[in-house]
């Protein structure tokens, strides 16, 4: 093994590599639990996505590692699950085996723009200022819906939304976010895993003790594996037309999300050739792209690269056995679903609210006195929250950046590929 990864060639050891694994997944692991409590409520069964989710962690962190020789950790993508449950299952009320399909398709398309390399032209198609504003409307809506799972924020006749009124469960909420905002701020490896737990372990008094609903219950701790979800996707109806708009959603986060975590992941590593491209990269988005596949089969959102990869690389990971290492600590928690399913919304709520603060952070990368550049991407980033539509806000900040850069006189900059972007943009807007 230890030659296989070569690590002296990579100035690494076993050792380290074994603790970096640890770290990766210490830092990542909080999907286990917050990846059920989104998808559930678009009506898949907890303990089925629960196994779904530590699968695909499983299986494409392996793969990461033993084919791509990637430090880097897969698991299903946070932003991406909102998208399933809020805008495309509730928000567009397509049934969840529809949308199961929806991922599987969304795969195989990102599957094929890797193999013929297509995805460089549709990279480099897309404007920056976008792709930042898109990350950080993301993490926006991921912000909001662990506020309104918490109850912190609920609908108002007068203001549309407004701020609850204090109660013992909102206390427990906001004690359990300032924990866990000390514990990331204290550089506490397992930081968000570890809020989770100290939040659920304070909920549990709430209607026993003090409080009178009971939101922690106990159901035991081992049981088998729920394959209930495996291979229940809607492959022939997810491909009409009018789920085009939501393929295509999936596609474009899932590809620039794991682009700029492989570039990001790879410069602060020095992980780079001699173009200055990630180690590996082509391989490495081979296996992304089959990992939302998987996905959809196993019965989960789009698995994607996880920047929280950088704990592990921070830790001295340079090698693939890293992945691998934090893929296979997933496994135990395939029987432990009736433990895991006690954690209620508002424990898992403050991981939604700061993974925000995480996404939001390439703001600051966008020219805001370019207004060319920066209207179009203010309409990317609040038109995601504020329409519960991760589609709606790359819509119409495609369509309004080719308008603006026409109106500015660039518009010799917009590439043919935007202009084909833009006429699916608009039959999306008919379609939806």
């Amino acid at each position: 093994m230890p030659d296989f990864f070569e690590l002296k060639k990579n100035n690494t050891t076993l050792q380290t590599e074994l603790f970096a694994g640890i770290a990766s997944f210490l830092a990542a692991s909080y999907i286990i639990v917050v990846n059920p409590s989104i998808l559930s409520e678009a009506g898949l069964p907890f303990s089925g996505v629960l196994t779904a989710t530590v699968l695909v962690c499983f299986i494409s962190s392996v793969a990461m590692g033993l084919y791509a020789r990637n430090p880097v950790l897969i698991a299903p993508g946070m932003g991406l699950n909102a998208f399933f449950t809020y805008s495309a299952v509730i928000g567009m009320n397509i049934p969840w085996a529809v949308a199961l399909g929806a991922v599987f398709w969304s795969g195989i398309v990102f599957l094929l723009l890797s193999v013929f390399n297509i995805r460089t032209y549709i990279i480099k198609a897309i404007p920056k200022p976008l792709r930042y504003a898109i990350a950080a409307g993301i993490g926006l809506f991921v912000t909001l819906i662990g506020l309104a799972n918490a109850r912190f924020i609920v609908q108002t006749p007068g203001t549309i939304v407004g701020v609850n009124e204090l109660s013992p469960a909102i206390l427990t909420f906001l004690a359990g976010l300032l924990l866990t905002a000390v514990l990331l701020v204290k550089n506490v490896k397992g930081g968000i895993l570890i809020g989770i737990i100290v939040t659920t372990l304070l909920a549990y008094p709430l209607g026993r003790w003090w409080g009178s609903e009971t939101i922690v219950n106990f159901q035991g701790i081992f049981s088998a594996p729920d394959f209930s979800l495996l291979l229940k996707l809607d492959l022939i109806n997810s491909l009409q037309f009018a789920l085009w708009p939501v393929i295509f959603a999936f596609v474009f986060t899932d590809l620039f999300d794991s682009l700029s975590t492989f570039v990001g992941l790879a410069e602060a590593a020095n992980m780079v050739d001699e173009h200055g491209e990630p180690l590996n990269i082509k391989r490495s988005l081979l296996v992304d792209a089959v990992a939302t596949t998987i996905s959809g089969l196993l019965g989960s959102s789009p698995a994607t690269a996880y920047v929280e990869s950088a704990v592990g690389i921070e830790a001295g990971g340079r090698t693939g056995l890293t992945a691998v290492i934090a893929g296979m600590l997933f496994l135990p928690f395939l029987f432990l679903a009736p433990l895991l399913s006690m954690i209620p919304a508002i424990a898992t709520a403050p991981a939604l609210v700061l993974v925000g603060a995480f996404m939001i952070r390439p703001v600051i990368r966008i020219n805001w006195l370019h207004l060319s550049d920066a209207i179009p991407a203010f309409l990317a980033m609040v038109l995601i929250p504020f329409t519960y539509s991760i589609t709606q806000g790359i819509i119409w900040g495609f369509l309004s950046y080719t308008l603006l850069k026409v109106v500015d006189g660039e518009y010799r900059k917009i590439p043919i590929t935007l202009w084909i972007i833009d006429v699916f943009c608009i039959l999306a807007l008919f379609v939806h």
